[in-house]
């Protein structure tokens, strides 16, 4: 567990119970993919955005819990589906649930998340939240439907990358602020303050995420190196060596993209160094974490809103 974890660790040992309660079903195979997921670990962001937000604002109910909850099965649902569609079999350091049972009960087990989420949100009975996280999950759909599109396609642009990171990614971070805000009865202010925190760190996260397949290593991510250009996707890494590398240099990354063709990592690599691709990422990283600290000045000094600051400087500082 992170520092920042510490601070909420009796919050996160019950939403743990809560997602393990959630999880069950009469179906058997539904009870062992889902508890293969979440026994994986993984660093629980999202879910820990709910629960510092809610800390922060001094909410005094029990429904964060449950909402942490909801998040993460958002959030697994979106990974079980994007295993597949990226044909990934690592994730965490050990194989995809695709790679373990195939993809349709893959597939079929992150609809069942989904849809356990939903259960959950009417329990609650906030139509503002399930208002917000309809409206997110719907945008996570068409983000990875923007990215499939994208693959293999060098012509993709800078401006068209930013759009997909903020939908498949950033967005979730965001919505957790933003219902954790809706459920502290928050003022409008401090809402949206939340809400733009919650995307920077969100976009920051994926940026790091994207660089690092580029300058990590298998065991320490818990994926294998090269996976995005394997998948032919134009992360910005790519998109910026090709734009201002040499008419040779750009044309090798285009080649290897339109491909999909990992063997080409070695000299890919020295092409991302050579003109700079990676400090660029990280500069567009580090701007965002700024800005997402930023939008903290106006909430209530605490140890709840040091750990939302430390987690912003963790998407920018982290190495899987």
């Amino acid at each position: 567990m992170l520092p920042f974890h510490q601070v909420v660790a009796d919050d996160f040992e019950a939403v743990n119970q809560r997602i393990l309660e959630q999880l069950h079903s009469d179906v058997e195979l539904v009870e062992n993919i889902g508890h293969y997921l979440i026994e994986a670990g993984g660093k629980r962001l999202r879910p820990l955005m709910v629960l510092l937000t809610t800390r922060a604002l001094d909410y005094q109910g029990r429904d964060h819990l449950d909402l942490a909850a909801i998040i993460e099965f958002i959030h697994t649902a979106t990974l079980l589906h994007d295993d597949v569609v990226d044909t990934s079999d690592r994730r965490r350091g050990r194989l995809t649930a695709n790679a373990q049972w195939g993809n349709a009960p893959a597939v079929l087990v992150g609809d069942f998340l989904y849809s356990r989420a939903f259960q959950m949100m009417v329990a609650i009975g906030r139509m503002d939240i399930m208002s917000v996280l309809s409206e997110t999950t719907n945008r996570i759909a068409e983000g990875e439907v923007q990215q499939l599109v994208n693959a293999k396609d060098p012509a993709v642009t800078e401006e068209n990358y930013f759009s997909v990171i903020d939908k498949k990614t950033a967005i979730l971070f965001a919505s957790a602020c933003e219902v954790a805000a809706l459920l502290s009865d928050a003022s409008k202010a401090q809402r949206k303050a939340l809400r733009a925190y919650g995307h920077h760190v969100g976009m920051a996260f994926q940026l790091m995420d994207d660089a690092l397949d580029y300058r990590g290593d298998a065991q320490t991510l818990g994926k294998n190196v090269g996976d995005d250009l394997a998948e032919g996707k134009p992360t910005l890494p790519l998109i910026y060596a090709m734009e201002n590398g040499s008419p040779e240099q750009s044309s090798l990354v285009a080649s290897a993209i339109r491909s999909g063709d990992a063997s080409q990592l070695p000299q890919v690599l020295e092409i991302v160094n050579a003109t700079g691709a990676m400090e660029y990422t990280l500069g567009r990283a580090h701007k965002q974490v700024e800005r997402a600290r930023a939008q903290l000045s106006g909430l209530p000094d605490s140890r709840y809103t040091q750990a939302m600051a430390e987690v912003a400087d963790f998407a920018l500082a982290r190495s899987h």
